[in-house]
């Protein structure tokens, strides 16, 4: 996974940000005194969280099916 496909997925992002981190990026000049290492520790974390952006990136695996036998 990219930083470009990560961040082809922003509204994803920013929604988890906010929901998880309760950080509204959109906030005037936020991201302005915030450091790149810290918005991309958050975002890292998001794909370790249950979030969005973790669903859609990294799918939970199906579960294997029960042969049915009897």
């Amino acid at each position: 996974m990219t930083w470009a496909q990560l961040l082809a997925e922003w509204p994803l992002i920013e929604a988890d940000l906010h929901e998880v981190y309760g950080v509204d990026v959109g906030a005037p000049g936020l991201l302005d005194v915030r450091t790149w290492r810290w918005l991309r520790v958050r975002i890292l974390g998001l794909l370790s969280a249950d979030s969005r952006i973790n669903r859609l990136l990294l799918p939970p695996s199906e579960p294997s099916k029960a042969t049915g036998r009897t």
